[in-house]
């Protein structure tokens, strides 16, 4: 699988933005897809995992706020954030593996198969 994210910018607290991730390659066999981020001087931390059925989960930090989707016609996932605040700025990381469900607590790169190269997400106060 290749994945590749788009939707990253700028935003005021309180706005919103809409990240999307292709997934290309070997598509024919169920998959699952997560979000994860890293701010500078932190570790990679789960956002919310979308599995092959659409069963979701989210990190406690993005419950309420984050809403993660997939359009399964399109190979597409997609991660609508609302409500933004300043510690949601971070590069956001589309993850996608055959290996499902994955693991939303773990964010190391070897613990998943395949990453996007990242997508910047500023949010300002």
């Amino acid at each position: 699988l290749h994945v590749m994210e788009s939707g990253g910018g700028s935003v005021q607290a309180g706005g919103s933005l809409r990240l999307s991730c292709a997934a290309s390659g070997y598509t024919a066999l169920p998959y699952c897809m997560a979000w994860f981020r890293q701010a500078p001087g932190k570790e990679r931390e789960g956002v919310a995992t979308i599995d092959w059925d659409g069963a979701t989960t989210y990190a406690d930090a993005v419950k309420g706020r984050f809403t993660i989707s997939k359009d399964n016609a399109k190979d597409t996932q997609y991660l609508q954030m609302n409500s933004l605040k300043p510690g949601d700025s971070a590069m956001y990381y589309c993850a996608a593996d055959f290996a499902c469900p994955i693991d939303i607590d773990d964010g190391s790169e070897s613990s998943i198969n395949y990453w996007g190269q990242g997508t910047q997400v500023t949010v300002s106060s």
